[in-house]
């Protein structure tokens, strides 16, 4: 079949995003001779135009969109991309009445409002490479399922995860907005972040590709597509039982030298003998899961470490030369007045790097956290939560946090709040070549402001 994949996605902070899903699936129906085009929403510069302008040059029997994310988990400053998809599907509809599957996790966290939301006639929830292979199959005969929303019969594992297959115009936009290349290593996530979808998206077991599958992904970014930076896209690069490890050994063993990052967790496992061989092996950045900023907050989030694991796998970072970037939210289940006035000392004693501040954690069905507001009185049992809605404990006033927060970390230039305050500076920065670490672009990107912060007017500590 002839068959159109779009990207629909339009998020650039911190950076863009190489369309990897979309990839990986066309890798998958590439194995069947399928002949595929793949169309990058963002890199058409969210054109409505260049999508019917494409829809009529291929004239495609079937299309696929992907969708990444539904919102942008800001509840500052917050942008819907479902109305981004469901544009695309009129621009589509106006052009042709051949049938439109979605896909992606943005669609399985919630597939029948998003399907509802978006006008597609099909939906694919999990890993869609081998059931959108047997949907294409048979759609090529003119059978179609009498079910809208088809979800994935197994999970993928070991050589069963495909390479994507990297569009090379696609691709060149994303190395000159960003200088970094996207690779997945592994797929299944063993933790229990209680606002996390990975374990409902992708399951609670590890499944590992082969180290030698990936170090050949990213030979092949480097010499086919001249990548100056790759960057792993696994929700924890370093799991529990170290299996990572085979990757830095293989690229070792391979002298490969491309710089790469990752996001980390802090963790025992981690120790002075792997950050070494890491760096040696191209590490650059951390971009590291710490996620609350006091022990309060931590266990109230679901993970299994404190703050001060946090501060030690920090300084290990540090101590090995590799700049760090952090995470935090502000708002989890047991906050208080007096564990955001810890957490934000907390964050204060944290040295030489990145760190980015959120107000408030999205909540989305299904997860442990959505039980936990659910409890509290925060969302009805019948609420569609399409519509964002985002969790801050009831124990703490939404306008005091704002404003506590603001004046906190106005005069900080390492610290960002709201997480998008730089990203009008950062894209300058990427657009002029620069290529780093979320620390040096911090950094780079602005500088303290003297002026007194007014939190009245909600102007951002960057502005």
């Amino acid at each position: 079949m002839n068959i159109l994949l779009i990207s629909s996605n339009i998020a650039e902070t911190p950076y863009a995003v190489y369309p990897l899903g979309m990839s990986m699936v066309a890798a998958a129906l590439k194995k069947d001779n399928h002949e595929i085009t793949m169309f990058d929403f963002l890199h058409r510069g969210q054109s409505l135009d260049a999508v019917t302008d494409v829809v009529r040059r291929v004239k495609p029997e079937l299309i696929g969109i992907s969708i990444r994310n539904i919102d942008n988990v800001n509840s500052l400053n917050e942008q819907r991309y479902i109305d981004t998809v469901k544009a695309i599907v009129g621009a589509i509809r106006r052009e042709t009445t051949v049938k439109i599957v979605i896909g992606g996790s943005g669609f399985s966290v919630m597939p029948a409002a998003v399907l509802e939301a978006v006008g597609a006639d099909y939906g694919i929830t999990g890993e869609g490479e081998d059931i959108f292979r047997k949907f294409v199959a048979e759609a090529a005969s003119g059978r179609y399922p009498q079910e809208r929303i088809i979800k994935a019969e197994h999970r993928l594992a070991g050589t069963g995860i495909p390479s994507a297959v990297y569009d090379p115009e696609i691709m060149r936009f994303y190395l000159q907005s960003g200088h970094m290349a996207s690779i997945q290593t592994k797929r299944g996530c063993e933790y229990g972040c209680v606002y996390c979808t990975y374990p409902l998206l992708e399951g609670r077991t590890i499944r590992e590709r082969e180290p030698s599958a990936v170090v050949d992904d990213m030979e092949a970014l480097v010499n086919n597509h001249q990548a100056k930076y790759i960057f792993f896209t696994d929700s924890v690069f370093n799991d529990n039982r170290g299996r990572y490890r085979g990757i830095v050994r293989e690229l070792k063993r391979r002298n490969l030298q491309i710089p790469w990052s990752a996001f980390f967790k802090p963790s025992m496992e981690l120790d002075d003998e792997i950050m070494e061989l890491m760096k040696e092996t191209g590490l650059r950045a951390a971009e590291i899961g710490s996620d609350a900023p006091s022990d309060t907050t931590l266990r109230g989030i679901g993970k299994d470490f404190l703050f001060q694991d946090v501060v030690n796998c920090n300084n290990l970072f540090l101590k090995h030369g590799i700049a760090t970037a952090h995470y935090f939210m502000f708002g989890c289940p047991g906050e208080t007045p007096e564990t955001v006035r810890e957490g934000i000392d907390n964050i204060m004693k944290l040295s030489k790097t990145a760190i980015f501040v959120f107000m408030g954690i999205r909540i989305l069905p299904n997860t442990a956290l959505a039980d936990i507001a659910l409890r509290e009185g925060l969302i009805r049992k019948d609420q569609s939560l399409l519509e964002s809605v985002y969790y801050i404990s009831p124990r703490v006033d939404r306008q005091w946090l704002e404003t506590t927060l603001r004046e906190a970390f106005f005069k900080t230039r390492h610290i960002v709040f709201p997480p998008d305050a730089l990203e009008s500076k950062l894209h300058f920065l990427f657009k002029m070549g620069y290529t780093g670490s979320l620390w040096d672009l911090v950094a780079k990107a602005d500088k303290p402001r003297k002026e007194k912060a007014n939190s009245n007017k909600g102007t951002s500590a960057f502005a």
